[in-house]
């Protein structure tokens, strides 16, 4: 729900350090490499009750996710990082869920709950965009991916984490309210599926 404002308003400073970030020689794919092995780290302090530096940690693994993309753009942008981004992104999603359920064991019911959630967000989240970039659509913002919006998007994510690392006796009343969300962009995001996938493929103008 966020996302796109938030992305206007970091672009800026973002973009001025990945072109520093890529006058140095550092290609995108070692950048977001290194934002996978700093949240992976950031899963292993949370699952340690090391909270603060989770905290630390996640929102470093943001900022390098945050900077790939500009930096892939200065460099030249390709499907393999595109597709080594996602794939990095949604395992620290993941794996952050299973650290919180590791050290609050009476959070784990909502962790199991908001993973599920996710499984369904994420599932229609891939195919619509799958189906939406073979129709030529132009529906949701065209990065690696077509992405889709919805209630529950990254800016919440990082916000429902950071709550996790501040809060870890909340963990699960803020894992439930987590999962409601994410359940409604899941909803969400079928709905827009349903309506824009019964009518007929818009047509191509021939090359």
């Amino acid at each position: 729900m966020l996302d796109t404002a938030a992305r206007r308003l970091f672009a800026p400073a973002l973009e001025a350090a990945a072109a520093r970030i890529a006058a140095a020689g550092v290609s995108p794919l070692t950048v977001t490499v290194a934002g996978w092995l700093a949240g992976v780290a950031a899963c292993g302090a949370a699952a340690t009750g090391r909270w603060w530096l989770a905290l630390v940690l996640w929102l470093l693994n943001r900022l390098l996710d945050g900077l790939d993309g500009p930096v892939a753009r200065v460099r030249g942008a390709t499907e393999l990082g595109g597709f080594l981004d996602i794939v990095a992104d949604f395992s620290i999603y993941a794996g952050f869920v299973v650290a919180v359920a590791v050290a609050r064991p009476e959070a784990r019911l909502a962790c199991v709950a908001l993973l599920c959630a996710y499984y369904l967000s994420g599932t229609a989240f891939l195919a619509l965009s799958s189906l939406l970039e073979r129709r030529g659509s132009t529906i949701g913002d065209a990065r690696s991916l077509r992405f889709v919006g919805g209630l529950a998007e990254g800016a919440e994510t990082v916000a429902v984490y950071v709550l996790f690392c501040v809060f870890p006796q909340w963990a699960a009343p803020i894992a439930w309210v987590f999962t409601a969300a994410v359940a409604v962009t899941a909803v969400q995001r079928v709905i827009l599926g349903v309506r824009v996938l019964r009518g007929p493929a818009p047509s191509r103008s021939p090359r």
